[in-house]
């Protein structure tokens, strides 16, 4: 049974679970009992990995603790290697 989300004139928004039958008739607040009328949602669609994620308050602060040598260059010898001779 999906959960929708209706909207109170008066109290404002609140869920409420409902099978797909009922998903178009108007729902009564459960705070004043007024009729309110479904609004849009999007689905919550979360594949596993986001659902592994933890999030972090604050960024994390890495610092590098070793010293990088510069990158060494490769000279080729006989033409440009990335070419094929025809």
């Amino acid at each position: 049974m999906p959960l929708y989300e209706f909207r109170c004139p008066e109290c404002g928004v609140f869920d409420q679970w409902r099978s797909l039958d009922e998903r178009n008739l108007p729902a009564e607040c459960p705070t004043c009992q007024q009729p309110a009328q479904r609004i849009f949602s999007p689905p919550a669609i979360l594949s596993g990995s986001l659902r592994l994620k933890q999030e972090a308050k604050e960024p994390k602060l890495i610092q590098r603790t070793e010293e990088r040598s510069p990158p060494r260059v490769k000279n080729h010898t006989g033409g440009r290697p990335w070419m094929i001779s025809h």
